[in-house]
This record gives structure tokens, C-alpha cells and sequence, in this order.
């Protein structure tokens, strides 16, 4: 779950770190008694993508009086006039520093990304330390600083090194995927806060934190979501719409990054991404492919790719499933379909007979993964 600007800085601010003072409007259009006295303002629109900046939606002025003009110029820009507003003190920024904590996929283990500029495009700039978090040693503020020492100031350095060393305990304890700090505002004083943070906590670990917890961020995601996206959610699994031409059917999030990545390998962009949900049915095959058949219907996808991984379960069972769908009405688009199945899987019908029986209804099928996708490209080029 990404959580709103506001409830991240709340999240911050608990674990004490500073951010900027700040105010949720309500529907009024005068400035809150508690800001009356800051010596700037700065209105934000609280979404779940970024970019605001870019499309107007975050706005500094100076005089109490403007508040109502640019919070209309901001609701102007956005489709939904409730969207929230926060309202956040002005800081005079020095220098802006770009700090992150993010679960690194390939290490599995959360890693420490430092850069001594904020902005855009931080992490593809040639100048980003990055922390293996292997234990608690490696998160000291001295290793850290040995780091980094070359990238600001030796008086900068090692506070920032004292300041980053914090955040990896504030996201295992919070279960965060991502705690970026952006930018993290270097000020006259000499004070750092954490103007803007972007935040994502893990969806899994759920049950250890209170449900009712960041409401903003829930009605935001909520808000977000598609029509088909809710539907599967209601079915039981997790559907992100990505935008692509190829209709991906997959179950868990492992295999479809794979997939994925197979695909833009060979010049096709998946449309969906399908995940299993906690608490969700064990099997869920046949609504994710009828979620998919709404997909495929839209002119801009070429094709479906259907790839299943079998540890236990009936692979016949499957095969009948999917015959079942495949049959019931004419497909919108080629199917292409991956099969890998264990032992256990094919007690009632092997691979090879799973496949004979899909291209006797015209229906391309494989066992290696690389060659569904290459079919799929050739085909539909």
C-alpha cells in the first residue's frame, strides 16, 4: 500500500522524524488558526502518483490571501474536486538531499540508497551510494558515513549518516517496501526534514498494523482503482492494469515479473499483472480468465498469454478449466498458453497430452516459457 504525503509524514513524525508543519484543509478556503503565523505556504494535492509538481498540483505562495486562488487552480487540475489538500509551512531549502531505505529484490534484504542531490531521476545519476543492510552493523552511522564521505562536506557527511542510519529500522518496523525521502532538505539552521516521502508499505503484513490506520491512503487507493481492477479484487485476486498490448494470465507476482520481463524482451508490453491475494480462494483460474476475456476485448491488445506453474495440483483439472473457457465463446484475441507441471500435477493427464488437447482446439501451447512469448511476438507482428 502507498500511503498519501500526509500519512507518510505521519508515519515519519511518530518515529520522530521532522517534516514540515502542516494541516489538512477541510472545505473552507481560510488559512488554519495554527498556520497564520508561517512565513510561506506550500498547498499539495494528496495523490498516489508522482509528478505533481509538473502538473501544477504542488504550489508555493507567500500572503494568507492567495490561499483561496491557488487552491482552486490546484482542484482544477485534479478530476476529483475532493481530493485532499495539505497545507505545509514553507521551508527555505539550502541544499536538497536525495535518502532512501528499499527492499532490494535480488538480495532480498533492504538496502540504503544515499545521494547527495534531490530532485528527479535520482537513482539513474552516477552519484547514488548504495548500503547492502545485511545486519544491524552494516546500518551504523559509521559505516554508513565511510560511504559517503566523498559526496558532501565531512561535516554534512556525518549527519546524514547519522540521519540515514535511523530509517532502517524505521522500515522494518513499519514492514515498508520503500521509504524514500525526496528531498530531504538540508536548511539554514542547519536542520534536515524530510519535505516529501514517498512510502509503500508491505501488503502482506497487513495484520500487524491497525486497518483503520491512514484512511486517506485507503479511500486514495480505492479511488485509483479501475473497474476490472475491483472486480478482481472482488473475485478474489489482484489485478494492476499496466497498459500493455498482451493480455498476461499468471498466478503470483514471482511469475509475472518474469513474464513480464519475457515480453518486453521481445517488443510486447503486458496489460495486466495478476497477483494472489492473502486470505483470497486457493484457486481463482477461472475468474482471472474471465477478467482476462473483458481485457482482450479492447482493441489495443494483440494477444493472450496464459502461463500456469503446477507443484500438486490436477493439471487435468486445469486443462478442463481452461478448455471450459476457451470454449464457452469465441476468443477476442490468440491465446497462447505456457504449461509447466510436477510429478503430482500429472497423475490424470501428462504435459504432453495437456498440450495435444489445447492445439486440437487451434490453441498454441508450450513448455518453455521462451519460446510461448517468441510464438506470441511472431504472431501478432
Amino acid at each position: 500500500m502507498r500511503l498519501a504525503e500526509v500519512d507518510g509524514k505521519a508515519l515519519l513524525r511518530r518515529h520522530g522524524v521532522t517534516v514540515p508543519r502542516g494541516v489538512l484543509l477541510g472545505s473552507g478556503e481560510t488559512l488554519p488558526p495554527e498556520a497564520e503565523n508561517w512565513p510561506g505556504f506550500v498547498l499539495k494535492a494528496q495523490l498516489l502518483e508522482g509528478g505533481r509538481g509538473k502538473r501544477g498540483l504542488v504550489r508555493r505562495f507567500d500572503k494568507a490571501a492567495e490561499l483561496r486562488g491557488v487552491r482552486r487552480l490546484i482542484l482544477a487540475s485534479v478530476e476529483d474536486a475532493d481530493t485532499p489538500i495539505l497545507l505545509e509551512e514553507a521551508i527555505t531549502i539550502v541544499r536538497e538531499i536525495f535518502v532512501a531505505v528499499r527492499v532490494d529484490g535480488t538480495r532480498q534484504g533492504l538496502e540504503l540508497l544515499i545521494a547527495p542531490q534531490g530532485g528527479e531521476n535520482v537513482e539513474q545519476s552516477g552519484k547514488v551510494a548504495r548500503i547492502a543492510i545485511a545486519d544491524a552493523a552494516a546500518a551504523t552511522s559509521e559505516a554508513i558515513f565511510a560511504v559517503i564521505a566523498t559526496l558532501f562536506p565531512r561535516e554534512l557527511a556525518a549527519r546524514v549518516a547519522r540521519y540515514a542510519a535511523r530509517l532502517p529500522e524505521i522500515a522494518r518496523q513499519e514492514d515498508l517496501e520503500l521509504l524514500e525521502i525526496n528531498p530531504l532538505a538540508l536548511t539554514e539552521d542547519g536542520s534536515l526534514i524530510a519535505c516529501d516521502a514517498k512510502i509503500v508499505r508491505d501488503d502482506s503484513a497487513g495484520f500487524r498494523h491497525d486497518p483503520d490506520e491512514f484512511a486517506i491512503s485507503r479511500k486514495l487507493a480505492e479511488r485509483a482503482l479501475t473497474r476490472l481492477e475491483r472486480s478482481a479484487r472482488d473475485l478474489g485476486f489482484q489485478l494492476v492494469e499496466t497498459g500493455g498490448d498482451v493480455v498476461l494470465v499468471t498466478s503470483g507476482a514471482g511469475l509475472a515479473m518474469v513474464m513480464m520481463d519475457l515480453l518486453a524482451d521481445h517488443g510486447l508490453r503486458a496489460a495486466s499483472f495478476m497477483d494472489n491475494m492473502q486470505g483470497a480462494p486457493d484457486e481463482t483460474m477461472t475468474e482471472r480468465l474471465q477478467i482476462a476475456r473483458a481485457l482482450a476485448a479492447r482493441p489495443s491488445i494483440k494477444a493472450i498469454v496464459f502461463q500456469t506453474v503446477i507443484a500438486s495440483r490436477s493439471l487435468a483439472e486445469r486443462i478442463d478449466a481452461l478448455v471450459a473457457w476457451i470454449t464457452a465463446e469465441p476468443l477476442p484475441k490468440p491465446l497462447f498458453v505456457g504449461l509447466a507441471a510436477g510429478h503430482a500435477a500429472t497423475r490424470k493427464m501428462s504435459v504432453e497430452e495437456a498440450i495435444e488437447k489445447l492445439r486440437a482446439l487451434g490453441v498454441a501451447a508450450f513448455t518453455d516459457p521462451v519460446a510461448l512469448v517468441k510464438a506470441a511476438a511472431q504472431a501478432v507482428r
